[in-house]
């Protein structure tokens, strides 16, 4: 049902930024970045983190620690906030093929859609059997069925058209993470606890008859926490316990695998721009790291602040964009200037 208290809060929450934004100008040449305050007045701590576009210049991010969904507009650093409902704690969102915002919201256990003219929120919440799911991020497949993942051994998917749902435990148990569809059609997720890649069969017709393939990467106990797809539809990892980047061809079956730069490095996110050069994070070096695999070269953007923990990225043509989840802010970086 539609949560109209939710939506009344929301109303009344549009506010601008406690600071405005800032940004940078000793970045190398052809790039700049620009850092916006992701506070509202008397919002506290937001724990801002994953972002999205919501495809009219703004974007959305999830306020982990205040129970928010949040759209900026980096035109004026103004932030509209949407509240998700009591205990909320949003990890991921998308935007859907309905224009919509799409999140997993872990703290009710539910599927949250904020809807992008009136920022009403509805809720589908797991069967109970999958209490404690641990819902992480999502994806829409071809056919515009929503997948998603709990790291506490949860996949799952939800038809919006019918409002079916259907939830199942993930094979070696804890573990899923980041999911990705590729150009192809396939739906892939990594698993953080349980060290592989996975692909689901979206062809399954009832939730007993889906099956996963998994397949193990090269590094063993690396970790793998976020998975993207480029143009090709390989599979690019971002490999947290390792600090490597890693790439799948699942056309050829060859891997390829490089150490992101410095010492004992921890690779949290990643994203593939549209030119495919590759985005990832670094929490030892507080930093967003640029890799290049034409020229397998890395790029690095250390914060200005300490403690920035960027656990998620996304971006557009010409513009990637993550949220400092450790300073309250979100992160915009241009390039090709």
């Amino acid at each position: 049902m539609f949560r109209r208290d939710v939506f009344a809060l929301a109303a009344a929450a549009a506010a601008t930024p406690l600071l405005g934004r800032e940004a940078r100008a000793s970045t190398p040449p052809g790039y700049r970045v620009t850092w916006y305050n992701a506070r509202t007045e008397g919002s506290g701590r937001v724990g801002s983190r994953d972002v999205t576009a919501a495809g009219d210049g703004t974007f959305w991010f999830c306020g982990q620690r205040n129970g928010t969904l949040n759209r900026l507009d980096p035109r004026s650093g103004a932030i509209r906030v949407v509240n998700l409902g009591q205990g909320a704690a949003p990890h991921g969102v998308i935007r859907g093929p309905d224009r919509a915002a799409w999140v997993t919201e872990g703290g009710q256990n539910a599927i949250a859609r904020v809807d992008p003219s009136d920022h009403r929120v509805k809720l589908w919440r797991l069967p109970e059997r999958f209490a404690n799911a641990n819902l992480n991020t999502g994806v829409f497949d071809d056919r515009g069925t929503y997948w998603f993942t709990g790291q506490n051994g949860v996949v799952g998917r939800l038809v919006p058209a019918t409002e079916r749902m259907d939830v199942w435990e993930a094979p070696r148990g804890r573990g899923p993470y980041g999911i990705t569809k590729t150009p192809q059609g396939t739906v892939w997720y990594v698993s953080l606890a349980g060290n592989h890649l996975a692909q689901i069969d979206t062809e399954a017709t009832t939730a007993e008859a889906l099956r996963v393939r998994i397949v193990d990467p090269p590094t063993p106990n690396q970790g793998a926490r976020r998975v993207w797809t480029d143009s090709r539809g390989r599979l690019w990892i971002s490999e947290w316990n390792s600090g490597n980047v890693s790439v799948h061809d699942p056309m050829s079956g060859r891997w390829g695998v490089w150490k992101l730069p410095g010492d004992r490095p921890r690779c949290y996110s990643v994203w593939v721009d549209p030119s495919d050069k590759v985005w990832l994070t670094d929490f030892t070096a507080n930093a967003i790291v640029r890799f290049d695999p034409m020229t397998e070269n890395f790029l690095s953007f250390p914060s200005d602040r300490a403690g920035a923990n960027v656990r998620q990225m996304d971006g557009v043509a010409g513009e990637a964009w993550g949220g400092e989840s450790g300073t309250d802010r979100i992160v915009r970086i241009e390039y090709g200037l």
